[in-house]
């Protein structure tokens, strides 16, 4: 009855019949706002039709995700972009710089209860988190403030420029989260139950790998260029990419280690 009203008072609140005490919001907003809660809800509509019963059969009791994944929550970085079909396979853990600190337990969860053998870190290129710790965010809230507090940079390099610099910062970010999983983790990597692996999904091909690329950068704590070529193509032949600072380009032709 209660699930009833509330899309009752769904209904009507989009068709401008539920009158309701609130502040008054400029018309163009308000016509913003309903035409961003419509999209979602024609979008969910159109996915409840075009999956039937057999697609939520393997999950609906119970999930049994292959892994754990630790993103930024950057509204450009999704499970698609990694994974045709997420539901049910991937745990998600989301926050400002893909921290495990500041989402411990949700990793831990994925880890220990969900027995996932492989927990991937993905940082993303233009992330404001790493452009926020670079810079003075004291004027943040307390509440972003101790999220960026967590994220621990090396001091800048007066010879690389802006881009280059929140660039490394990315890399040095997902490493760092690595290495505190790697600490965490320890017994699980050790007895071979759980890998780490470190990325960055490219959205603008900063890395130059392609557009959309998800290019690993670090895999165990490791971030030589040979080990992590030796274990991609134990785990996938070919199919992946390299961070090109630490591997030969997809041609597998001798590169210089500089962007």
């Amino acid at each position: 009855m209660k699930i009833w009203l509330m899309g009752l008072a769904c209904a009507l609140w989009l068709g401008g019949g539920l009158a309701m005490a609130r502040e008054p919001v400029p018309a163009g907003e308000e016509d913003q706002l309903r035409g961003i809660v419509r999209n979602l809800l024609d979008d969910n509509n159109a996915f409840v039709k075009s999956h039937k019963k057999g697609y939520f059969q393997p999950f609906v009791d119970g999930q049994h995700p292959r892994a754990t994944v630790v993103t930024c929550a950057d509204s450009r970085v999704h499970a698609q972009a990694i994974d045709n079909n997420p539901d049910g396979d991937l745990f998600m853990v989301r926050n400002i710089g893909n921290q495990i600190s500041t989402a411990e337990g949700s990793v831990e969860y994925g880890v220990h209860h969900l027995h996932t053998p492989l927990l991937l870190i993905v940082g993303h290129v233009a992330c404001g988190a790493i452009k926020a710790a670079r810079s003075d965010y004291s004027k943040e809230s307390p509440a972003i403030r101790r999220e960026l507090d967590t994220i621990k940079l090396p001091p800048k390099n007066a010879k690389m420029d802006e881009k280059e610099d929140i660039l490394e910062g990315i890399r040095v970010n997902v490493n760092n989260q690595v290495s505190f999983a790697m600490k965490k983790f320890k017994a699980e990597v050790a007895e071979g139950k759980l890998q780490v692996i470190g990325a960055i999904y490219d959205f603008r091909d900063d890395l130059h790998q392609g557009q959309g690329r998800l290019v690993i950068t670090n895999i165990n704590g490791n971030t030589d260029a040979g080990a992590i070529l030796s274990g991609l193509m134990q785990y996938s032949g070919a199919s992946m990419s390299l961070d090109k600072k630490a591997a030969p380009n997809r041609n597998d032709k001798p590169k210089s280690t500089e962007h």
